[in-house]
This record gives C-alpha cells, sequence and structure tokens, in this order.
C-alpha cells in the first residue's frame, strides 16, 4: 500500500497535468484513491477492536472466549440462515463457508495496483518516443500562467523542440518497403512505428484498451474472490429495496454466522458448534455495494471514451479538421492553397503523433495554449516548406544556367 501511496506524492502534485485526459485519471487516479481507502477503513476495522465476536458456552473461561473467537475469525466462519435446520453432514458446512473476510484488504489493494497498473506503462513507454509528454504539458499548464512575454517565449521553446522531435522521424528515403509499411499503419493502428508518427497515438490506444479490459475483468475478480454472483449485485440491491423499501440483508456478508472447532482433553475431543457476529461484514457489504456502483460507471465511461478514440485515431480527416479548426480563427487559412498546405501539415508533418500531443496538451491546459503552439508549428512549417521550395528554384536556375553557357561555348565549335 505504501508503494502505492508513494506513487501520488503530494496532493498539489496529485492535481498536476498529467498526459492523459479525464476518463485515464478517473482510472488510475481517482478509483485508485477510492480503493486504498476503501483498504484502509476495512484494514482499520480488522486490527483496531474485535472483528468478530463468538457466543462461547458458559463453562468457557476468558482465555477459552479468546481463543473461540481468534480460531473462528482465522479459520473462517459459516452461514446457514436461522429458518434452516443446522445440517449434521460436515461437507455441506464446509460449503457454506466464508473464505474471503480476512482478505479483504489485500483484494482491494491489489485492485488498487491493477487500476494504476495501464498507466505505469503508459509513463514508461512513452519517453521511448523520444518525447516526454509528462514534461511538455507541465511546462505548457505554466506557461499558461505566465506573463505575455514569458509565455511566448516558453510556447516557441516547446514548439521547436516538437519540431525537431517530428522531423527527427521523417523517412528520408523512400522505396517500396517504407510506403508498404506506412499503408499497413494507416489501417492497423497496432503496428506503432515511430516513422510513421504513429508511435504514441496507437501506445495510448493500446493503454485505453488496458483500461477497459482492467475494469471488466473487475467484476470477474470479485465473482470468485467473493463466491457470488457480483456482476449482477447492484441490480439485485436495486431490486431488494424497491420490492421491501429495506435494506436487504446479503447472505455473502452475513451478520451472524457459524463456527465448528475441536478442544482436545487428555484423550478426549470435544466439538464445538458456536455462533459469531461479524462486525466487519457492515462495512465489507456497503464497500463492496458502493465498488460495484463505482466500477460500473468507470467501465461504462471508459467505453465510450474508448470507441470516441478511437474514431479520432482511425479517421484520418480529424487531424485536418483539427488543426484547420485553429489556423482559421488565426486567420491563416484563406485560399485554396491555404488549405492544401494546411492538410499537408496535419497529415504529412504533425501526423497521428503530432496531433495527438496537441490534443492531449489542450486537455490539461487550454485551448489559448494549443492555438499559439499550433501557430508557433505552423510557422516553422511553412518557413522550413518555402525554403526548401527556393532551395529547389534555385537548383533549376543553375542547371538552366550551365545549358546556356554549355550550348554558348559549343555553338562556334
Amino acid at each position: 500500500m505504501s508503494w502505492a501511496l508513494d506513487g501520488f506524492g503530494t496532493i498539489r502534485k496529485f492535481f498536476n497535468p498529467t498526459a492523459d485526459d479525464w476518463i485515464d485519471k478517473l482510472n488510475h487516479k481517482y478509483t485508485t484513491v477510492l480503493v486504498l481507502m476503501f483498504a484502509t477503513i476495512v484494514s482499520t476495522s480488522q486490527f483496531v477492536g474485535d472483528p468478530i465476536h463468538c457466543w462461547s458456552p458458559a463453562e468457557f473461561s476468558g482465555a477459552w472466549n479468546k481463543y473461540t473467537s481468534a480460531y473462528c475469525w482465522i479459520k473462517n466462519t459459516y452461514f446457514i440462515p436461522m429458518t434452516n435446520t443446522l445440517p449434521r453432514d460436515l461437507n455441506v458446512r464446509s460449503n457454506a463457508e466464508i473464505t474471503y473476510y480476512q482478505w479483504v484488504p489485500l483484494i482491494l489493494v491489489f485492485q488498487a495496483v491493477m487500476f494504476k497498473f495501464p498507466n505505469f506503462l503508459w509513463v514508461f513507454l512513452t519517453p521511448r518516443s523520444g518525447f516526454n509528454m509528462v514534461k511538455v504539458s507541465t511546462l505548457a499548464h505554466k506557461a499558461y500562467y505566465e506573463d505575455p512575454k514569458k509565455r511566448q517565449e516558453a510556447i516557441a521553446n516547446i514548439a521547436k523542440f516538437m519540431d525537431i522531435w517530428i522531423r527527427s522521424h521523417f523517412y528520408y528515403k523512400q522505396n517500396v518497403f517504407t510506403r508498404t509499411k506506412a499503408r499497413i499503419s494507416r489501417v492497423l493502428c497496432i503496428v506503432c512505428n515511430k516513422k510513421e508518427g504513429k508511435y504514441i497515438s496507437a501506445l495510448y490506444f493500446s493503454v485505453k484498451i488496458l483500461y477497459v479490459i482492467n475494469v471488466i475483468s473487475q467484476f470477474y475478480i470479485l465473482n470468485a474472490f467473493l463466491g457470488m454472483d457480483y456482476t449482477s449485485y447492484g441490480y439485485a440491491v436495486l431490486n431488494g429495496l424497491s420490492s421491501v423499501n429495506t435494506w436487504p440483508e446479503s447472505p455473502r456478508f452475513p451478520r451472524i454466522t457459524l463456527c465448528d472447532f475441536t478442544i482436545r482433553q487428555l484423550q478426549n475431543v470435544q466439538r464445538y458448534t458456536v455462533q459469531c457476529v461479524l462486525p466487519i461484514n457492515l462495512f465489507n457489504e456497503k464497500v463492496f455495494i458502493f465498488l460495484w456502483f463505482w466500477l460500473f460507471m468507470v467501465a461504462v465511461l471508459s467505453c465510450i471514451n474508448l470507441f470516441q478514440w478511437f474514431v479520432n485515431h482511425v479517421a484520418r480527416r480529424n487531424n485536418y479538421m483539427f488543426v484547420k479548426k485553429y489556423l482559421k480563427n488565426m486567420d491563416r487559412v484563406r485560399t485554396a492553397d491555404d488549405k492544401k498546405l494546411c492538410r499537408k501539415f496535419s497529415d504529412y508533418y504533425l501526423r497521428d503523433d503530432g496531433c495527438f500531443v496537441l490534443k492531449i496538451i489542450g486537455m490539461n491546459t487550454s485551448d489559448l495554449v494549443v492555438m499559439d503552439l499550433i501557430e508557433q508549428l505552423w510557422g516553422l512549417y511553412v518557413k522550413n516548406t518555402s525554403r526548401r521550395v527556393h532551395f529547389n528554384d534555385d537548383e533549376e536556375h543553375v542547371a538552366d544556367t550551365t545549358d546556356g553557357k554549355s550550348a554558348s561555348h559549343a555553338s562556334p565549335v
């Protein structure tokens, strides 16, 4: 638990900008903190006070009473409704045992680690692209609150760094292999090659898939852990509240249970059956009910968010529309030639990774920062493009001059 808590740092750091959207934060930040908080509450209930109280026979002394409670807590108890006859078959009693309540804090910590794991992969693998998303997002967030001069300087530095990073991943030679690889990467985002400008965006999309898989698998993990159909538990609770208008007692979280144990006295083995009260299940029941509704909400929102990112990732036109919106607001797109250049700027310069970085920065700062960044990148792109065109024109002019000189020298001969 201390390892997980150390990952959050201070409260101020907890609210710092990160390289993801609010659905990701809902998974790896808020859900993790919520589950760890539940683990702390349950652990406190277990280790501070008595988590179990057993009604022992009258002949038991104080030491025997303590032994009975400790034994029943460790060994497990079983639940038989008061209206049912206590079965004589020990196998039936064993099948009715409740085996989870000692391990609730550990399973909650395990759930918290699972929610944090996709974010760990994202933070660990993103720097391999040569671009530190968290650092750039933090710098952009700080620049937003600076005075205009420092703000422009900071955004200009970020734009220059992005320009170097983008250009470092261009293909300098085009052949059949690179063209085939580019076509495959357009269809299969899982082929996240850096040279195709899809590494960060495809990695982020894969992490989002992990978030969805994780939150759905939580229901099945709790099914096995609690020994019940946890996937429909929330619906059963709502149905019980609507039918009887009182809080229904779940057989998986009973307050009153039974415990069997034997005591050896010399050569005699005496078997006892005692009735126990589990106050801890008052907390466990409310925790897992709230957790069911929380997981359901996170699962629905994560699936919707995954679909939205899938559409934005596959539909290439969305990058063009995203960039064009900001350039039009800055009056940089006026003519048909400007629109063509804007499409080249979004599809062949920024590509998926560049547009993705701008979207993430916008989610963690504001549209004003994104607008200034796009303006800076657009200026660098137009400058480099015009320089390249001018260089090509100079080469053609030199070639024409050389050919003219050759012809003039050849004519006398």
